[in-house]
């Protein structure tokens, strides 16, 4: 039997919501968009290019960095996406760098995964705050995403890499979520999707109990291992209610 929590921290990605299969143009609209911001001086194949090794080169930092800092959407376009364009494209991007970021980072595909409307519903009415913890280019996009689930009421917290400046498994990621709700984190839950990122963390913040919700085909845990396995909403709320 766990501990009853007295808060329950959620990442967002693999436990708010799952992703579909993306088709390989999702990323069309802002293609578009800085090809037109940079009046044409960026082809748009060059800049679909430019993004998918940003996204591998954001990933490879992450591999050796083991203060977990996360960069600002500014390094993110000028020193990864944009640093071999003309000097006047990589300027312009720069100056909508934030607003590039959240179009970036947020995916049409997200839809709820199964029973967490229901487990929102359950912890507003026992009263118990729920956060967010959630790595992220830009939280902004999480942002609006829970709005447009209409979830943002049922959220007391949010916390994201990107605005805290670290990134899971960092530990201060559960601690400033803790700080907000004002409960402890040794008396709260943390749910993710990753071993090495979300469990790790958990760990680090010394949390009540550290649960692993894992998208699509389990993963291994290995040296990382949670205290509960769910494979969705509706198991969490079962674990939920038990522990009450």
């Amino acid at each position: 039997m766990l501990p009853s929590p007295a808060a329950l921290l959620l990442d967002f990605g693999g436990v708010i919501v799952e992703s579909g299969r993306s088709p390989h143009d999702r990323h069309s609209a802002l293609i578009q968009r800085v090809h037109r911001l940079t009046a044409g001086a960026v082809a748009e194949e060059q800049i679909r290019e430019a993004l998918d090794r940003a996204k591998q080169a954001r990933s490879r930092l992450r591999e050796d960095d083991e203060e977990c800092l996360e960069i600002t959407h500014e390094h993110l376009w000028g020193e990864l996406i944009a640093a071999e364009w003309p000097a006047v494209a990589r300027a312009t991007v720069l100056v909508h760098a934030t607003d590039l970021t959240r179009q970036w980072a947020r995916r049409t595909d997200w839809k709820l995964r199964p029973g967490i409307a229901d487990l929102l519903d359950f912890t507003v009415g026992r009263g118990m705050p729920v956060a967010v913890v959630s790595n992220t280019p830009c939280g902004q996009a999480h942002r609006d995403a829970l709005d447009d689930f209409g979830l943002t009421g049922a959220v007391a917290a949010q916390i994201y890499s990107d605005e805290l400046g670290v990134y899971k498994p960092h530990p201060s990621m559960i601690w400033a979520a803790a700080r907000e709700l004002g409960v402890p984190a040794a008396a709260s839950w943390f749910v993710g999707d990753q071993p090495h990122r979300d469990i790790a963390c958990a760990r680090r913040a010394g949390v009540g109990a550290a649960i692993l919700m894992p998208e699509g085909e389990p993963r291994e845990a290995g040296e990382h291992t949670p205290d509960a396995v769910v494979a969705d909403g509706n198991e969490l709320l079962d674990l939920l209610r038990k522990s009450l």
